[in-house]
């Protein structure tokens, strides 16, 4: 045992000095990379913050609003249900705070404050009415903008999301959190590269666009990166979920190894008659392994 014990600390300290003292490293990539999509953007102010998004389809089309979760920015979500979708479909796509190429605001906050930020930005960009989607984190704040600022919500779809995401060993939760935010704070490259990996292998991006979303996830800070996280991780919002009063669609991928499962139907049985659609066997990165699922859903819901 103490021989295992002294090797741990060997290895950690030299991966500390490696990190602390040595080069920047990239992981190895197939010989052709590229982008997957390319949509410029723009940026917006809300009161002092700056905020980016991208739109595209046709102007004159009914809006969808489409709303990331943690970790990925507004790109890297949907890259792969935009296409399609904006052949019918005006898409307005905001980065979150500290995601993307959106500010990075140095103190804590809360779902609400995420909600908050997505109306200045709906209202810049001149949206009236959309169906708004949200994707995990992002389904928390689609809630509560539908209930604060319903006059921008014409329909909403709620996918990979609850009401209360975190129902059990929250303290557990927040340790590992806290663990994995101390690890980034020293490199970033681990957890980029663990991310890139379960996303390729689940069929997510195509090993030509492992480097953009590599350098992506590479970008982020890791401090302000996680207060999502801890966002997510306050978040309960049942008693308020049930002042919902449009069209809803939740979308359950029922193998869901990030929001279990149990809570989405949770979600689902506090909202009032909403359309549920489930993703049999699908995890949490089913909006990248099963675009096409996701495109027919939103789609068809969206035209109501």
């Amino acid at each position: 045992m103490k021989r295992l014990r002294t090797l741990a600390a060997g290895v950690l300290g030299a991966w500390l000095a490696w990190r602390i003292a040595g080069p920047e490293t990239t992981p190895r990539y197939p010989l052709h990379q590229e982008r997957p999509l390319r949509i410029p953007g723009r940026s917006v102010f809300v009161g002092e913050r700056e905020f980016f998004v991208r739109e595209t389809g046709p102007e004159d089309a009914p809006t969808i609003v489409l709303i990331h979760g943690w970790s990925l920015d507004g790109e890297m979500t949907f890259h792969r249900i935009i296409p399609e979708l904006s052949t019918r479909f005006r898409l307005v796509i905001p980065d979150l705070r500290n995601h993307g190429r959106s500010d990075w605001i140095r103190s804590g906050f809360s779902v609400d404050d995420l909600a908050g930020d997505v109306a200045g930005v709906l209202d810049a960009v001149g949206v009236r009415q959309a169906t708004v989607v949200g994707y995990s984190l992002g389904g928390m704040v689609a809630q509560v903008l539908a209930v604060a600022h319903p006059r921008f919500v014409r329909r909403l779809v709620l996918a990979g999301t609850a009401a209360r995401p975190i129902d059990q060993l929250r303290l557990a939760a927040w340790f590992g959190m806290r663990a994995t935010r101390a690890i980034a704070r020293i490199s970033r490259h681990e957890l980029s590269l663990a991310t890139t990996t379960i996303v390729q292998r689940g069929g997510g991006i195509g090993r030509e666009h492992v480097r953009w979303m590599w350098e992506g996830l590479m970008r982020r800070d890791p401090a302000l990166f996680y207060e999502a996280g801890f966002a997510a991780w306050r978040f309960d919002n049942r008693r308020g979920v049930g002042r919902i009063d449009v069209p809803t669609m939740v979308i359950i991928p029922t193998a869901d190894q990030v929001v279990p499962a149990r809570t989405q139907y949770e979600l689902a049985a506090l909202l009032d008659d909403p359309e549920v659609i489930e993703l049999h066997g699908s995890r949490h990165e089913s909006i990248l392994s099963r675009p096409d699922a996701y495109v027919e859903a939103i789609g068809r819901f969206a035209e109501g």
